[in-house]
């Protein structure tokens, strides 16, 4: 299962059927689940912890050194959960002492060639990033979250559950769950109904939705007059949650 010219450090923690391709390398802290397979030409380094049923293409470079000045040499961590997808070509770095100390990847995450995912970046479950979709640093996504190619997302931005982006956007502040967003500065442009729909929302859930964001976007009230307003119809609809609780604790501010 392990190709004979790949470099596996001796202490590294494989499962029995984990397959590594040609000219692979996997350092000494890393462990790899069952199930998982390694393309040729993939460096694996650092304190990194890969799960089950993972495929990684050609390539990819996981668990090296942050892009930070700041950088020590601290053993900090990536994490990578089960059932994901990493195409060719991809980066994800280890977390710094500055911030938790570890990168992390949920589950059934689908991630295309040429994704950058930076130092202390925490990335949900069953998010799909294009080609080319670029993360800095202390960016968290949430789940069902969907970039579109050429993606790019400041530091400490937070992306919301269920959202998704245009291709080339770039995204300086944080983007709300359940909004459609793109552009160069990014705008909202409605809800992802679509998706909703596909992941078993209700109708009520989606006109509920939409009628918060247009309460968000629409009404002209102030954030602070948006935001009371959305905790009543709270009351009524609790699939507003995730989104009165993103806005409570936005500190770059939403893109509007």
């Amino acid at each position: 299962m392990i190709h004979e010219t790949a470099i596996v450090h001796p202490d590294a923690k494989l499962a029995d059927d984990v397959e590594v391709g040609a000219y692979s390398i996997i350092g000494a802290h890393v462990e790899i689940g069952a199930g998982t397979v390694i393309g040729p030409h993939v460096v694996i380094n650092g304190h990194t912890r890969i799960g089950r049923h993972n495929r990684i293409f050609q390539f990819c470079s996981l668990g090296e050194i942050p892009q930070d000045k700041k950088y020590a040499g601290e053993p900090t961590r990536l994490e990578i959960g089960d059932h994901n997808t990493i195409r060719e070509f991809c980066t994800f770095n280890l977390g710094t002492a500055q911030d938790v100390g570890v990168t992390r990847v949920g589950n059934h995450n689908w991630i295309m060639a040429y994704v950058h995912l930076a130092h202390d970046c925490q990335v949900g479950n069953h998010t799909i990033f294009a080609n080319n979709a670029q993360l800095a640093g202390h960016v968290e996504v949430g789940d069902y979250a969907i970039l579109g190619g050429f993606t790019v997302v400041h530091q400490f931005v937070r992306i919301g559950a269920h959202i998704i982006t245009g291709m080339g956007t770039i995204l300086l502040q944080d983007v709300p769950p359940y909004v459609l967003a793109s552009g160069n500065p990014c705008a909202p442009h409605g809800i992802n109904a679509e998706g909703l729909k596909r992941r078993g929302f209700s109708s009520p859930a989606i006109m509920a939705i939409k009628r918060a964001y247009k309460t968000l976007y629409k009404s002209g009230l102030s954030l602070e007059e948006a935001k009371a307003a959305i905790q009543v119809q709270l009351a009524e609809h609790a699939e507003l949650q995730p989104l009165a609780d993103f806005l409570a604790a936005s500190e770059r501010g939403i893109i509007r």
